[in-house]
């Protein structure tokens, strides 16, 4: 491998052209974020709103959460908008139209992920078996790393804390269903349908957001007929 070391918070460039040299394959943004991976922009506190950051910090980037925004980036978009993002206490916060607009310059993606991509492709997991129990898995509930990504950026509190206090209804009483027989840290598993319909009747995140989280995401889609069933049994 002759590519350059990664930088902590790397350039489109320097991550396709790093992912270029690891996979054999060409990279460009829409890849990337094909591929799952979160783009980053760096924000001061004299280009933002100040409710983005917490007393005493002046800079943090800022994750590029909201659907619309990586479509938009992945379809060819000239800028970056950012219209929800987290703030620097990590907690998901929506911005007032037209949002923070940003140059594509702007972009980063941290070295940890494009490292974890790339081996993820050139090693992957006995897939066969991967693929099995996640299928399986998959039909009694999803896994903490999927609930962050299906509603931690339309959920204004800071949902990966929220999971690990097991209270309300992110608790077994709730829409935690059982533990996740794959090993690992993180082994508990939620019903989605039950978490969605809690987000918005217990936090207020409005429907038109979820609906939109269930139709944006593979492993969602099995729980589609649920989600559909549980809205109209509501009259929602």
């Amino acid at each position: 491998m002759t590519a350059q070391p990664l930088p902590q918070r790397a350039t489109t460039d320097e991550t396709c052209a790093w992912l270029a040299d690891q996979t054999g394959t060409p990279w460009n943004l829409a890849r990337l974020l094909e591929h799952g991976l979160t783009p980053y922009v760096w924000l001061e506190r004299s280009d933002a709103p100040a409710a983005l950051f917490a007393d005493g910090v002046n800079g943090y980037a800022a994750p590029v959460l909201f659907i619309e925004d990586t479509q938009r980036l992945a379809a060819g978009s000239e800028d970056v908008q950012i219209r929800l993002t987290r703030d620097s206490d990590k907690i998901a916060m929506r911005l007032p139209e037209p949002g923070i607009r940003m140059p594509l310059a702007a972009l980063r993606f941290f070295d940890r992920d494009i490292a974890r991509l790339a081996d993820d492709i050139v090693n992957p997991k006995a897939p066969e078996v991967v693929q099995a129990v996640a299928a399986q898995e998959s039909k009694k509930g999803i896994t903490k790393e999927q609930v962050l990504l299906a509603f931690g950026a339309i959920a204004k509190l800071d949902l990966e804390k929220a999971l690990a206090s097991g209270v309300g209804i992110f608790g077994d009483d709730g829409s935690r269903v059982r533990k996740n027989s794959r090993a690992g840290k993180n082994t508990h598993l939620w019903n989605p349908v039950t978490l969605a319909l809690g987000l918005n009747e217990v936090h207020r995140v409005p429907l038109p957001h979820l609906k939109r989280a269930f139709g944006a995401h593979p492993f969602l889609r099995e729980w589609n007929d649920d989600w559909r069933e549980s809205l109209a049994l509501l009259g929602k």
